[in-house]
Formats: structure tokens, sequence, C-alpha cells
């Protein structure tokens, strides 16, 4: 599992960059996201009825939301970036959901929630900027409830083939040109994922690659960012943001050229 044995190498101090340039890119971009693309800031999803949520890397809560208003549930989501978390509050509470939901600044490495909290753990989107991919995982396992489902959707590259020990030079390249405008650590495959999953016991683990349903996600959203409204939000919003929408197109090579994999993958922890 040499991506993931990379990816954990990430020292203190660059984790804690890491960490604060995560913070302030969708401290910048929030904003910008909502306003033209509306409050879900991830592609479509769906869970099993649960009754008590954490939203790992929550957004400004879109998901969280949802599920507590379908399911009557409780959700708590945690985000590296205080105007996410601030906004995510504001918009329970005006949707009357402050009693169910609720959202703070915290580290998904580290949750500042006590073992089998959850009986649904969901992480959408997130697991990709995670430094540490062993220790994302083993949280996830840690809060979620005995019988609990763990869903996970996340950024991957392709799984290698049985003859490579690792991406092709030109993939390692176009992949470091993402990292940069995105604020991520090294990548991973599914199959590093599902391992991961298995080292902590958990169960009935099933994963599937939704590349080519999310695939046109990409060319829709640089049509709208090119759009009066799009294009001076962006410039407004700051170089950060500036930097991830250029990057853009890079994703919409990935896709195409079978490297960029949109996972998702869900499991169960043990009664």
């Amino acid at each position: 599992m040499a991506s993931v044995a990379a990816t954990n190498e990430v020292g203190v101090q660059d984790q804690n960059e890491l960490k604060k340039g995560i913070a302030e890119l969708y401290d910048d971009s929030s904003g910008i996201w909502e306003d033209i693309w509306g409050d879900h800031m991830h592609h479509e999803d769906s869970a099993k009825k649960p009754t008590s949520i954490v939203d790992v890397g929550c957004g400004i809560g879109g998901s969280s939301r949802y599920l507590a208003k379908k399911y009557g549930a409780t959700a708590k989501g945690i985000t590296l970036s205080p105007v996410q978390a601030q906004r995510a509050q504001a918009l329970a509470d005006a949707q009357g959901l402050g009693d169910k939901v609720s959202f703070q600044v915290a580290d998904a490495l580290n949750q500042p929630f006590p073992d089998g909290k959850f009986d649904l753990v969901w992480s959408m989107e997130s697991g990709e900027h995670m430094p540490n991919k062993e220790k994302f995982v083993g949280e996830l396992a840690r809060v979620a409830a005995p019988g609990g489902t763990i869903i996970l959707v996340t950024w991957c590259h392709r799984d290698l083939l049985p003859s490579e020990e690792s991406l092709l030079p030109e993939e390692k390249e176009l992949l470091n040109k993402i990292c940069k405008a995105f604020y991520l650590p090294a990548w991973c495959s599914t199959a590093d994922y599902v391992k991961l999953l298995q080292s902590n016991s958990l169960q009935d683990i099933k994963a599937a690659d939704w590349s080519e349903n999310v695939a046109p996600f990409w060319p829709a959203v640089i049509k709208s960012a090119l759009t009066w409204k799009g294009f001076t939000s962006v410039i407004r919003s700051g170089w950060k943001t500036i930097k991830a929408a250029l990057a853009m197109p890079l994703m919409i090579e990935g896709y195409k050229k079978g490297l960029i994999k949109f996972a998702i993958i869900t499991c169960q922890k043990p009664e």
C-alpha cells in the first residue's frame, strides 16, 4: 500500500500548513459555492435511515440538514473552516433545525467525540484532504456505534494493476498539480481504502466507482463559473479560489484518462 504509506509520512509542520491551507481555501470559497451552486457543495448522496449522524468534512452542512430532515435524526458536522461552521449553523437555525443539527471546527483525524457515538458516520468528499488516511479511517471506525454504518465518498486515483508498484510518472505529475491547487496530500486508491477498512475489522465492505456519473459535474462547474456572476465571484474570493478554479480542467483530464476515480465505499462496524 505504497500510496497510503507515502501519505502517512507527512510531517507535523506540513500537516499544520495543509490544515491551514484547507481552512483558508474553504473560508474564502464557500460563499461563491453557496451563491452559485447552493448549500450542498457535494455530488448527490443517499443513506439508510439513521438516528445519530456525524458529517465528517461537512462544508456548510447540506448533507447534515438533508439527512436530519429526511430521517428526523440528530447530526453533528465538523470542518476545518470557521466560516463554513458558522454558515452551516446559521442555515440550520434558519430552517428550524437548530435543535437537531450542530456544527463545529474540528479535525477529522482527532474527532472530539467519544467511541461508538454515531450509528451513521458520513464522509462526503473530504477524505482526499486527509494527510494520514490510516488515522482518518481509524477515526471513522472509532466513532461509529456497534452495528453502525460508515459511508465514505471520496476522490481516489485508479487501482494499480498487479504488475504495477506505482502510478505512471505523467499520472503523478497531473495529480501533483491538482494537489497544489486544492490543498490535497498524496492520493490513494479505492483498493487502499478497502484494505484500511479491513484492518479496522469493519465488515460488509462494498465499493463502487461512480466516476462516469459525476464526471459531467466538472464541465458544468466550469460553465457556470464562466458566467459574469461566476467570474466576478471567483475574482472577489481571492487567489486560493482562483487557483482552484484554474485546476478544474485538470480534474476533467484526470477523469477522461481514467486516473481519477469517484469512489463510494460502505461498511458496517461489528455489533
